[in-house]
């Protein structure tokens, strides 16, 4: 029987970055994966969509260019090219992924792992079951959400994963549920030309987040020509046909494909879970202390499988958490709401932390600083300056208590204020900090001024 300190069940960011992180620390580790090294994020999420986006973004800049004096003949923009660059980007760092778990020493076991126990995993391509000596971690991400009357067939009702291998264009799409999913690909498609609806059950198209954003987000969508539908029900898709329920009309929207993005669920069946008499909870979702271990001592649990936020940066995070755990390690419990957020339509959409909103539901007196993209002259320079950054502090303390951001590349601001988060620094010390100029960081400085009075440049 193979015998390692750390077995990981999955291969996708928090999975490997476990792996990786535990051989740091002098830890035998391995990894089981059936699918490709990466998991979802990798093969089919985070990198092959923003690859897209990436092409809809250029695609967008050489439609406009007449804006920067630039004229340009009629434009091929091919999706079957940009489908390949995606799956170029994602081979490409695959091999790294590849590269680094060789590089660390760690063994990688093909196959579906099943809990036998909090020590033994019966892998299905393996005779004998691997043996853990400190610990198992469960890294196995989750999967889709399908709901009734929303079936799957990979044709015309599909979901993301089938979208980012598509290769023709659909004249008519509509998509199903609003989030970071539903946004992106509503962005992606409507630049290649498509019809774009969006639908979304909740009032917002980004439940939790801030009012002002969102709508701000809304506004430039719709404005794209993108059709926006909130408080709306998919009741049933039809042979090319939706039936919709929009504030009690009915309604019926033609599509030639439909892209369901309800959310996702955690990936558990057929793990041995019940086996071994790990916890789940709500939705599903296996339960886990602030180490990330489950009930069971020496069984641990990372990323999507442990619910939301369902972000790769926060498996990730959770990896390391778990590996400096079973390795001994003083560690620290990770803060749920400070983990960062993004969306990659355009404009993008960022935040950490909480909103004035929650703020107040809490009975925290804020101070909250306001500033438009269209005062900074980066922005303007870019052609680029719709959307805002705002900066919400705790008026008693001075204390950083979130940042909502919606604009050109706002999400690469994000580092800073996490930064400044983990630093316990106030909006005053990042307003004081010198920014480079002309940068879109700025736009940052003077919101964190503004929440003070001291902005300079409004």
């Amino acid at each position: 029987m193979a015998a390692f300190d750390v077995i990981v069940l999955g291969a996708g960011p928090g999975g490997y970055v476990c792996a990786i992180r535990a051989a740091q620390l002098g830890l035998s580790a391995a990894i089981v994966e059936p699918e490709e090294l990466g998991g979802l994020c990798l093969n089919w999420g985070c990198i092959p969509s923003k690859a897209l986006l990436r092409n809809a973004d250029v695609l967008n800049t050489i439609n406009n260019a007449a804006d920067f004096g630039i004229t340009v003949g009629s434009v091929d923009a091919s999706l079957d090219e940009a489908i390949t660059r995606s799956r170029r980007v994602v081979h490409r760092l695959v091999r790294g992924v590849t590269s680094l778990l060789r590089s660390n020493n760690i063994t990688v076991v093909n196959g579906r792992g099943v809990l036998l126990d909090s020590r033994r995993v019966l892998v299905d391509t393996e005779s004998e079951p691997l043996e853990a000596n400190k610990a198992i971690v469960i890294a196995t991400g989750a999967q889709e959400r399908e709901l009734p009357g929303l079936e799957i067939n990979g044709e015309t009702v599909v979901t993301s994963r089938h979208a980012l291998d598509r290769r023709d264009l659909p004249e008519r799409v509509l998509i199903i549920g609003g989030g970071a999913t539903g946004c992106e690909f509503a962005y992606f498609y409507r630049s290649y030309g498509s019809a774009v609806t969006l639908v979304e059950l909740m009032p917002s198209l980004l439940p939790g987040e801030d009012a002002e954003i969102t709508a701000a987000l809304q506004d430039s969508l719709t404005r794209q020509g993108i059709e926006v539908l909130t408080e709306s029900r998919v009741n049933r898709l039809t042979d090319g046909g939706a039936e919709l329920d929009i504030a009690g009309t009915s309604r019926v929207i033609p599509f030639d494909m439909a892209l369901v993005a309800v959310g996702m669920q955690g990936r558990t069946e057929g793990l041995g879970l019940e086996t071994a008499g790990v916890a789940t909870g709500p939705g599903g979702y296996i339960e886990c202390d602030d180490t990330m271990q489950t009930n069971i001592p020496g069984v641990y649990a990372i990323g999507d499988v442990t619910g939301p936020p369902l972000l790769a940066h926060a498996a990730m995070a959770q990896g390391v958490l778990a590996a400096e755990t079973i390795a001994g390690h003083d560690t620290q419990p990770l803060i749920k709401e400070d983990i960062p957020r993004a969306v990659y339509c355009h404009p993008q959409v960022a935040s950490m932390g909480i909103t004035e909103a929650q703020a107040e539901e809490r009975g925290i007196t804020v101070n909250v600083g306001r500033f438009p993209y269209r005062a900074n002259g980066k922005a303007l320079s870019l052609n680029d300056y719709a959307g805002m950054i705002k900066v919400v502090s705790d008026a008693e303390t001075g204390a950083l208590l979130g940042a909502q951001m919606v604009g050109p590349e706002c999400a690469e601001l994000l580092g800073e204020l996490s930064v400044a988060k983990l630093l316990e620094a106030t909006p005053l010390e990042i307003g004081r900090a010198i920014h480079p100029h002309p940068t879109l960081s700025e736009t940052l400085m003077e919101a964190s001024l503004a929440a003070f009075g001291e902005a300079i440049h409004m």
